[in-house]
């Protein structure tokens, strides 16, 4: 379905905003939230999901917890940017499980791809173990976020 035409409402971007808060909502919660009947507000959300504007709910997970205390932010450069290169890559990269987020993006770099590891040694066992085993990397460069000023998981609505 094409979401390029696809019109929101104050009542779409309202089911919108508290699934984001809180995708666990039961639809008679929601509804109650959003001030619908639990038929129109099903009927919505069910909508919103057949149009692609909602790909998925997910679970948020605290990478601290789970021993992961550093976020490294990488850059890269590879050395050829031909299309099967460049989608071989991007395979590879969304294969590692440390690896978060992924870009392609403009600029002096070819990718940006953020990680969760467990410390320097982590981040070093990263690089060497995983990250340049991928053929095609000319160039890297790494920063350790320090503190996370503000992390959403979507757009806010």
């Amino acid at each position: 379905m094409n979401t390029k035409n696809l019109t929101l409402d104050k009542q779409d971007r309202a089911i919108l905003r508290e699934l984001q808060r809180n995708a666990r909502l039961k639809n008679a919660e929601l509804a109650d939230l959003v001030g619908m009947s639990t038929t129109a507000c099903w009927n919505r959300t069910r909508h919103l999901e057949q149009s692609g504007l909602i790909r998925g709910y997910v679970a948020l997970i605290d990478q601290e917890k789970l021993g992961f205390s550093d976020t490294v932010l990488i850059e890269i450069t590879l050395d050829r940017h031909e299309d099967a290169v460049l989608a071989r890559f991007g395979e590879e990269l969304a294969a590692l499980p440390e690896v978060l987020d992924a870009y392609l993006i403009s600029g002096e770099y070819d990718y940006l791809i953020k990680v969760a590891v467990e410390g320097t040694a982590g981040y070093e066992r990263f690089l060497r173990e995983k990250l340049y085993r991928i053929s095609g990397i000319r160039h890297s460069r790494s920063m350790f976020a320090l503190r996370c000023m503000k992390n959403v998981p979507s757009v806010a609505v």
